[in-house]
């Protein structure tokens, strides 16, 4: 099956190609980029180097010849595309927040309209499995509602209030410098930003709304000093208290059958490059402490669009993203 990414220059198109080298029924044909239009991909990735020998073009969405279509643009960037997709029957995932959210909460919380809005299944694949297998069109969450959610999910609905509380590594603001991600701001150093504000947190009170909970949810980001990862704390405030081994025995049955979320003592060395989710918890009655890991560009989301394309295209869920993480 021949893949086209659109916007293939930054992080998130780079690791897709990086996981799609060992996908057993899937490549990469096609890698889109404006402002690299005939410049040879290793050159801007240079891990890729040997790898592939593919150059960036600059083709619109009418004219990519491929069977799957990956949007790895920035918002707004993918409503102007999605609907040319659609409309070839070409099947893709998108990573930007323009379909995550229904449409007049995409507009609050991005303060812009919504020029081509249409519903798709929100891809959290372990969450929303069903919608996903066979769709023509998937929203890719965000990488902080992915491992949120994923820590918050089996206690949902005994929850009255959950607040998490997540540390990121400075690849998920993507390859543009910035004064932020700029290295002396951010090496020893670690500090909280968009305290209240942040964009991802609609996508998590969706999400908790949608798995029958009325829990109020809040949310704080942290910079860390490392490139990947996301380390995210959900401090679960239960209408009734549950002991340790109950929500222990809780967790490890709700994800007994999920290959890539592992019941385990969560540390970011363990998940860093795979598409896993490590995620244990600690109960003291009336609040109980889960605490997740993911790769941000990972199971955060070119990895996670991967496994999307998987359930999408019938291929088995884990091809292609079968391996262990690099520890140390």
């Amino acid at each position: 099956m021949e893949i086209a990414i659109i916007g293939a220059s930054g992080y998130t198109g780079g690791e897709l190609m990086r996981l799609l080298l060992n996908h057993p029924s899937a490549e990469v044909a096609v890698a889109t980029s404006r402002r690299l239009d005939g410049t040879p991909v290793a050159s801007v990735h240079p891990h890729l180097r040997g790898l592939t020998d593919l150059v960036f073009r600059n083709t619109e969405a009418g004219d990519i010849d491929a069977d799957f279509v990956f949007l790895a643009v920035p918002h707004t960037a993918a409503m102007k595309v999605a609907g040319t997709l659609v409309e070839r029957g070409i099947k893709a995932v998108d990573l930007s927040a323009d379909y995550r959210l229904p449409k007049d909460v995409y507009e609050k919380v991005y303060g812009m309209t919504h020029q081509a809005y249409f519903e798709a299944p929100y891809g959290l694949t372990e969450l929303h499995r069903d919608e996903i297998r066979g769709a023509h069109f998937v929203a890719n969450p965000g990488c902080f509602p992915t491992g949120a959610t994923l820590a918050a999910a089996p206690l949902a609905e005994f929850a009255h209030t959950i607040i998490y509380d997540s540390k990121t590594g400075v690849s998920g603001a993507g390859n543009t410098p910035s004064e932020t991600t700029h290295y002396p701001n951010v090496g020893d150093n670690f500090s909280a930003y968009k305290w209240t504000t942040h964009r991802h947190l609609a996508e998590m009170r969706q999400e908790i709304a949608r798995l029958g909970s009325g829990a109020r949810c809040y949310f704080t980001p942290h910079l860390l000093p490392v490139n990947r990862g996301i380390l995210t704390t959900a401090h679960i405030l239960l209408s009734e208290p549950m002991e340790q081994k109950e929500v222990e025995a809780l967790y490890r049955r709700y994800y007994a059958d999920e290959f890539f979320v592992r019941y385990q003592k969560p540390t970011l060395a363990a998940v860093r490059g795979t598409n896993f989710c490590d995620v244990a918890v600690e109960s003291e009655g009336d609040r109980v402490v889960a605490v997740s890991v993911i790769d941000n560009l990972v199971k955060g989301a070119s990895g996670q669009a991967i496994q999307n394309m998987n359930l999408m295209c019938g291929f088995a869920e884990d091809a292609g993203l079968r391996f262990a993480g690099m520890l140390p």
